[in-house]
């Protein structure tokens, strides 16, 4: 199991930094071309506007897993140990409720949307919008892999790997 979540991790980081690379090429090309001929390309602002997005939904599950997303502990910082376990499992099922909710309206919203094309790539907006189910069902299974080390412990995944479950954020530990 621990391979096949090391293998998800590791596709998800690479797809984006692919996305980063290619918003990167595009831009710069087009900075240069614009600089050095007097002319750009019509369609890489709008490329790297769709990357963007497609790297911020893709990327949320990634930050949930290493805790990189705000948090405010004040609530859990107070109760005793039992209640942290129970607060923070209540936030699991929430956020899961949430996500999948979240999933359910990104889907129906790109549904709609599949019709319209965008104005320089002529791409279907169906394929940008699907960022947002795509995101947020990468995020649910993100929360579902971390999930019982942070209810029990309050512990993260630390940055670049899945495998050990010793990295406790600030705020979030009891002991």
């Amino acid at each position: 199991m621990k391979r096949l979540e090391n293998l998800f991790v590791a596709l998800n980081g690479w797809a984006l930094i692919l996305m980063l690379s290619a918003m990167a090429l595009i831009v710069g090309y087009n900075i240069s071309l614009r600089y050095l001929t007097s002319h750009s390309l019509p369609w890489a602002d709008e490329a790297a506007r769709y990357l963007m997005i497609w790297l911020t939904f893709s990327g949320a599950g990634l930050i949930l897993r290493v805790g990189g997303h705000v948090a405010i502990t004040n609530l859990q910082d107070v109760l005793p140990r039992t209640g942290h376990r129970l607060l923070r499992a209540a936030i699991v099922v929430i956020l899961l409720i949430f996500f999948g909710f979240m999933v359910h309206v990104g889907w129906q919203y790109a549904q709609r949307m599949q019709y319209q094309v965008t104005p320089a790539l002529r791409l279907p907006f169906l394929y940008v919008y699907a960022a947002m189910p795509v995101g947020f069902t990468l995020l649910i299974l993100h929360l579902l892999l971390i999930a019982r080390p942070f209810i029990l412990a309050g512990t993260y995944k630390p940055l670049g790997t899945a495998d050990t479950d010793d990295n406790t954020l600030p705020g979030g530990a009891d002991g």
